[in-house]
């Protein structure tokens, strides 16, 4: 009876599998870990780009955690890796560069670069051009990875508020509203402020929108002025007269354009502003801050998204990425 039950139970799962599904074992490693795999020839400038320091942290942390194997050391073992770069270099198999990029091949959630080309000398061609964006293409998968967590336990009061506005930012369950309110600084902003100040690091997220009046608000100059008025006007430290200001001396920050995640809307998204914070005429504070600004062309308002992170004396750079994931989720009225 008991094994009549066991093959019938089987059965089912084979039939509910299909032919063309699979089950996947989980993904090994920890976030921003990269397996390299690839001869020993090309390893250094492979795991050299990967390993490069992440901008904008206090500390030099490196943007991958790097582990290298040869082609010939890549077993089924570490086939389950969250994130692997592949070079397959064979003259005999290829004739020009080719890349393949997949996901979930042999492990869920896996990503997977596979560079296919016939020498050395034109895997590292390509290599010299293209590295920084297969590391950000591998950055990328990450922070959509993060964001597919947060759509499972968001904090709904926040949300909520901020679809009044006609805007959706997927803020985790764990941040408390610190502020939502409009002030007036030259003009109408609209803020919510919420803070996570729960073990060792101090994480804030903050969304503000002001109305649209020209392309130049766009500008890396314009965002960091906008933000050093409504952040120095809204957080302070314990001694009076202090505020949150921009660091311009060791990194200065830097504005960029990005397009949308994978799992969001396609083509250009805002301007990505990342850089340090630190509190002026008060205690010794300040850390890494990232923002998201972009353009509300229903309502004629700018908005900008902010992350910022407190964590004296530790690592910063995995807490800094899964604040970051935030940014990549907020919509627009139009894109809801």
């Amino acid at each position: 009876m008991q094994k009549n039950l066991f093959f019938a139970l089987i059965a089912l799962l084979m039939v509910g599998c299909g032919k063309n599904e699979r089950l996947l074992t989980s993904a090994t490693g920890s976030i921003y870990e990269c397996l390299v795999v690839s001869p020993n020839a090309v390893k250094a400038p492979l795991c050299e780009t990967m390993e490069a320091d992440m901008y904008g942290l206090p500390q030099m942390e490196a943007t991958f955690t790097v582990t290298h194997v040869t082609n010939a050391q890549f077993d089924d073992f570490l086939k389950s890796s969250r994130n692997i770069l592949l070079a397959d270099i064979n003259p005999n198999k290829y004739t020009f560069v080719k890349v393949l990029k997949s996901w979930d091949v042999w492990s869920t959630p896996q990503a997977m670069i596979r560079i296919q080309a016939p020498s050395e000398e034109q895997l590292l061609d390509y290599w010299h051009t293209n590295g920084e964006k297969i590391r950000e293409w591998f950055v990328r998968e990450e922070l959509e990875r993060q964001i597919r967590f947060y759509r499972a336990c968001t904090n709904k009061d926040a949300r909520a508020y901020l679809n009044k506005q006609g805007y959706d930012l997927l803020i985790p369950e764990d941040f408390i509203i610190i502020k939502n309110e409009q002030m007036v600084n030259d003009q109408m902003v609209n803020v919510l402020w919420c803070c996570n100040n729960k073990g060792p690091m101090r994480k804030d997220v903050l969304v503000y929108s002001y109305p649209y009046t020209a392309l130049e608000q766009f500008s890396g100059d314009s965002i960091i002025s906008m933000r050093n008025a409504v952040l120095g006007q809204l957080v302070s430290a314990q001694v009076e007269g202090s505020y949150m200001g921009t660091e311009y001396k060791h990194f200065p920050p830097r504005s960029r354009q990005v397009a949308a995640l994978r799992d969001t809307v396609g083509g250009f998204f805002g301007i990505e502003t990342r850089g340090l914070w630190k509190i002026y005429n008060g205690e010794a504070m300040g850390g890494p801050f990232v923002s998201l600004t972009r353009l509300d062309p229903v309502n004629g308002r700018v908005v900008t998204a902010e992350v910022f992170l407190f964590a004296a004396g530790q690592k910063k750079r995995n807490a800094m990425r899964q604040l970051e994931a935030i940014l990549y989720s907020l919509k627009m009225p139009d894109e809801r």
